[in-house]
């Protein structure tokens, strides 16, 4: 791993696929820093051919961190709906809000910075700046842990330390935003988790009839309706094997729902999206 020789082939080993069965995504277009974020958030589990027409639709919608912190969160949940894990929409929201308040309205490019931001994380603080700026930072993800653990005939228990310490070393200084792209697509196309048989840290579950979904329908159901009551909801979702009303809760918690209380009859009350 040390030798020099070594790195320079697995460079060139990327680089060489990479040349030649380069994949085209509208977010590998641009350098707006803005634009990388809502790219990188949307792809934190949703797979890019499902992220592409959805990128498009909301840069027009969301051109930029005024238009977006300025809009209602229905509006961006609406327009979210059908990528899943709609806690990263109401944190995107957040980061707009948080970035025109505190910094202008411009993304910050300091990974220490970024990562004060709701829903940023290790990885993503430091792939905003790799492909908005080229910046010279190594970005970790589950494609990249296991390209290098092949690669270099690693353990899979790696700490993430160590693995962090040889993504910073084979790092090619300048073609940072091209060699992280190279190695998303040697991941996606060539070393994939089933060819290696490297599992990802975490594992996705099942998500038809899970309690994902339920959340997921549910929080689609109050994006179409002004108020809902539970009485309503019970109905409709009356084989959930979770308790709704703890669902509900949870989606309150996270910033999704507001509970709504009916002054007319004030046993009577429900949800509805946050702000709407």
């Amino acid at each position: 791993m040390e030798l020099p020789n070594d790195i320079e082939l697995f460079r060139k080993k990327i680089f060489d696929f990479y040349r030649q069965n380069r994949r085209g995504f509208p977010w590998r277009e641009t350098a707006d820093r803005y634009a990388v974020m809502v790219s990188e958030i949307m792809l934190q589990q949703t797979q890019a051919e499902r992220v592409v027409s959805r990128f498009d639709a909301w840069l027009k919608i969301f051109p930029d961190i005024i238009h977006l912190a300025s809009a209602p969160l229905k509006e961006v949940l609406a327009l979210w709906s059908g990528l899943g894990y709609n806690s990263r929409a109401v944190r995107l929201h957040r980061c707009a809000s948080i970035i025109t308040e505190s910094y202008g309205g411009i993304v910050p490019s300091e990974p220490e910075l970024l990562k004060k931001l709701p829903g940023i994380g290790e990885y993503t603080s430091r792939s905003i700046p790799v492909f908005a700026d080229n910046a010279d930072f190594a970005a970790v993800d589950t494609n990249i842990r296991r390209i290098i653990i092949h690669e270099f005939c690693l353990p899979e228990d790696i700490s993430v330390a160590r693995l962090q310490q040889i993504a910073d070393t084979v790092l090619p200084c300048g073609q940072s935003r091209e060699w992280h792209n190279a190695l998303m697509d040697y991941g996606a196309l060539h070393l994939t988790s089933k060819k290696t048989g490297i599992r990802p840290l975490t594992k996705q579950s099942k998500f038809s009839g899970s309690k994902r979904w339920y959340r997921g329908r549910l929080v689609k159901e109050l994006i179409h309706a002004e108020v809902m009551f539970l009485e309503e909801l019970e109905e409709k979702y009356g084989d959930c094997p979770w308790s709704l009303d703890e669902i509900l809760g949870e989606l309150v918690q996270e910033g999704l729902l507001e509970h709504h209380a009916d002054t007319r009859h004030p046993t009577h009350s429900g949800w509805k999206i946050k702000g709407g």
